[in-house]
């Protein structure tokens, strides 16, 4: 089967447009050698994905059901492995109001009630980190330089240090 071809029957049409993964509910077909990476890479059967394309379609059609996830059509449902987070927050751009992100796999949005941020445990890591929900309970973990960023449009408020986006106040430390 062909990108073009998937794409249509999973309802992808546009980067722009989510097909509706929370209305499928197929039957378990099983487990599939697909894992994403901490750094946010895909890798299948030990190579990574070379085609960006294919990881967008992939990503678009994921759906996390804890602690597994799966990548699913109306008629399939794999279940791969997730070392922390399935995307990563690439760029952030802040004005005076809002902070806006971009994700490794083309998603975007503005840190706010329907993208909260959050902190979080890495496995194996002592601090918790920053993440930001992108859509049904799929978050993303910003990388080093986005969270670079991230604090340099924090500011201390009662002693503690967060952002202010979308006129929510978020934490960015404990």
């Amino acid at each position: 089967m062909d990108l073009s071809s998937l794409q249509q029957q999973i309802g992808l049409h546009s980067t722009a447009k989510q097909p509706p993964v929370e209305q499928w509910n197929p039957e378990l077909s099983g487990d599939i050698d697909i894992v994403i990476r901490a750094d946010g890479s895909w890798w299948h059967e030990g190579r990574a994905f070379e085609r960006q394309d294919l990881v967008r379609l992939f990503a678009s059609i994921l759906r996390h059901e804890s602690p597994d996830y799966f990548v699913l059509t109306p008629v399939e449902k794999w279940r791969i492995q997730v070392e922390d987070r399935p995307f990563v927050v690439t760029l952030i751009a802040a004005d005076a109001n809002d902070i806006e992100f971009v994700t490794n796999v083309g998603d975007s949005g503005r840190i706010g009630p329907e993208h909260p941020l959050r902190l979080s445990h890495r496995p194996g890591e002592p601090e918790p980190l920053p993440e930001v929900l992108i859509r049904h309970d799929l978050w993303a973990r910003l990388s080093r330089n986005a969270f670079y960023e991230l604090v340099e449009h924090a500011q201390e408020i009662d002693g503690q240090w967060c952002i202010v986006s979308d006129g929510e106040r978020y934490f960015i430390a404990d």
